[in-house]
């Protein structure tokens, strides 16, 4: 039969008795054991905390993060440089281990993107792409050029005209269809600095006019009412690389367009087209020649060179025609305009050596009539080339006049 417990608070045995009186006593502790210093007196509170080792110390800072890990990591998101990135990212995981510095997963990173970006470049020049880009990369630098127009482009201007201020913006279209002009050549200018608008201005004249012959090479074929034009680079564009110069046909009544292609070159025209055409350049070329003076009287020495230079140029256009094959339409025609080319050759040459102005225009007015374009129109016919001459070749010469300047056209 079990007893109940008596009644109060019932308290466990233990090694703390429950004090006997009502007033609280301290508890009492368990006695330290002897130590080799004695015997330490007890404390009825535990003593303060103990020296470092045994509890806190002073606050120890954390360890700075790697600056090559920072750096490798930055490189690798950007994929900039993935050789150096890997580079600082290996070198940085190494001085982290030695120094106990931060930053470990950053250059882990860091060289892992550097790595998978060096293997993409390696990928693109292996395969050729570095190429594709670096044409990207000019393609873009030529589209601020001098409107990136090619040789045989038709376009429209934004206003329709040519002159004025720089034309900024132009549309390529079909050459069939009307148009504000028609690119018959395109150089590039050289030089580090801007030349200065005069410079480029007079560059472009001299150029374009030279390399019209190359795409138009009968310039009978031109109309009268088209004339050439040129956009230049600007001090802006020149900047950033434009060096372009684009020469243009276009229209002299402003709000007309050209209608057709006037390219007549190697590629539209045939083999004897291009053979009387040749010739015809060597003499036009001479002509263009003549001296900036009005009149012989003054500058007879520099009539008397550019006479002998058209003396050479005939002998040249002559030889070069006799020694082509001509088809039959075309033989008679060719050979009638040869001999009035001999005869024209002996005028100037005396006119070459002439010793006043009056004997030089006594031969300059019979050798220019011998050049008169009309005596080519019927072999130009029967090449199937164009027969009306331009306005401004209708003959000149006479006395007290010096040449023709460069307009005449055989």
């Amino acid at each position: 039969m079990s007893i109940p417990p008596p009644p109060g608070p019932h308290q466990p045995q233990g090694p703390y008795q429950p004090p006997q009186s009502g007033h609280p006593q301290y508890p009492q502790y368990p006695q330290y054991p002897q130590g080799p210093y004695g015997q330490q007196p007890p404390q009825p509170y535990p003593g303060p905390y103990q020296p470092w080792g045994q509890g806190y110390g002073p606050y120890v800072p954390e360890p700075p993060v790697n600056g090559l890990a920072i750096a490798s990591l930055v490189l690798g998101l950007l994929c900039f440089l993935p050789g150096v990135g890997l580079v600082l990212g290996l070198i940085g995981l190494s001085q982290i281990r030695r120094r106990g510095e931060r930053g470990k997963a950053m250059a882990v990173i860091g060289s892992v993107l550097s790595s998978a970006g060096l293997a993409l470049w390696v990928l693109v020049l292996a395969t050729g792409g570095a190429g594709e880009i670096w044409y990207g990369v000019k393609e873009g630098a030529n589209d601020s050029s001098s409107l990136s127009l090619s040789t045989g482009d038709c376009f429209d201007t934004p206003d329709g005209t040519l002159t004025g201020d720089l034309v900024s913006d132009v549309d390529v279209v079909d050459c069939a269809k009307a148009h504000d002009g028609e690119v018959f050549a395109t150089y590039r200018l050289k030089g580090s600095s801007y030349p200065g608008d005069d410079s480029v201005g007079t560059s472009a004249d001299e150029r374009c006019y030279a390399l019209e012959d190359g795409y138009a090479m009968d310039g009978w074929a031109i109309p009268d009412d088209v004339d050439v034009y040129y956009f230049t680079p600007s001090e802006d564009s020149w900047k950033y690389g434009d060096r372009e110069v684009a020469c243009v046909f276009g229209n002299t009544t402003e709000g007309r367009t050209l209608s057709g292609s006037l390219r007549n070159d190697e590629s539209v025209l045939d083999a004897d087209q291009v053979a009387y055409l040749d010739a015809a350049h060597v003499l036009n070329s001479a002509l263009a020649t003549v001296p900036e003076a009005r009149y012989v009287e003054d500058d007879l020495p520099g009539y008397r060179r550019w006479a002998g230079r058209v003396t050479t140029a005939v002998g040249k256009q002559t030889a070069m025609l006799r020694a082509y094959g001509w088809g039959p339409d075309a033989k008679r025609p060719v050979s009638d305009l040869i001999a009035d080319l001999d005869q024209a050759k002996a005028q100037w040459a005396k006119a070459a050596r002439a010793t006043d102005a009056h004997t030089y225009y006594a031969h300059y007015d019979k050798g220019w009539t011998l050049l008169d374009p009309k005596r080519t129109v019927t072999a130009r016919k029967a090449l199937g080339l164009a027969t009306t001459p331009p306005s401004d070749d209708g003959g000149g010469g006479g006395s007290g006049s010096g040449g023709t300047g460069s307009g005449l056209e055989v």
